[in-house]
């Protein structure tokens, strides 16, 4: 009897198109359970390129999110624990941006590459715009930025201002996850404006990680430490 053979997920960073196509998947699921158990406000993985960082964070996005398919982890380790299953699976909004995008020759091109992927996380929560919780200096504020209407003080405060809008909306704290946050500073560093990327970015990041009372914890990962 020979096994069945199954498609290799090259190039596949999408746990729901992994786990719906039947592909190929090395389980890191107890990844879940470590976490919950032993997590910081704030946890750094840094790994290689190509390690499967991002398939793993868009793996615990369909974990935690609110309204993801729970049957996706179906005979994968973590269903094994019923305990944590029942009390944490898609019971969190969720802030998911990668930042592998923000590239550019100079400051202003990766600037606006990073408007740009804040943008777009914010129009996947656009039901946050017809919200009943939130006021209309609030909503004022979300149409702003997912409109790319935003300045630079909205820039750098963007993430943090979402997850209090979420946490505000569902009345539950936000998981916050955040892809390649390094390669910004890379690129800036080999295209001569490292100085004014990592102001940015230690504001931008600053205000999101640090004593945000908004997060029930984040993961941030890079190559770079």
């Amino acid at each position: 009897m020979s096994l069945k053979r199954k498609m290799l997920p090259i190039g596949v960073e999408n746990f729901e198109k992994l786990r719906r196509n039947d592909m190929y998947y090395v389980d890191k699921t107890e990844m879940i359970s470590d976490l919950i158990m032993n997590h910081g406000d704030a946890n750094l993985f840094t790994r290689p390129r190509r390690f499967g960082k991002t398939l793993t964070m868009d793996m615990l996005k369909t974990f935690f999110e609110i309204g993801q398919d729970a049957s996706l982890f179906d005979g994968l380790t973590i269903s094994s624990h019923s305990d944590i299953c029942e009390k944490y699976q898609n019971k969190y909004p969720v802030v998911f941006i990668s930042l592998k995008g923000a590239t550019g020759s100079t400051y202003e091109k990766a600037n606006s590459m990073i408007k740009q992927l804040v943008a777009e996380e914010y129009q996947r929560h656009s039901y946050l715009a017809d919200s009943d919780i939130l006021d209309s200096i609030e909503k004022d504020q979300f149409n702003r930025i997912r409109s790319i209407s935003l300045n630079e003080g909205d820039l750098e405060n963007s993430l943090r201002t979402l997850t209090r809008l979420l946490c505000k909306h569902h009345n539950q704290k936000v998981i916050l996850l955040i892809d390649e946050y390094d390669v910004p500073l890379d690129k800036s560093f080999l295209n001569g404006y490292y100085d004014d990327m990592v102001s940015f970015i230690r504001i931008f990041l600053g205000e999101a990680l640090k004593t945000n009372d908004n997060t029930e914890f984040a993961i941030v990962t890079g190559c770079l430490r």
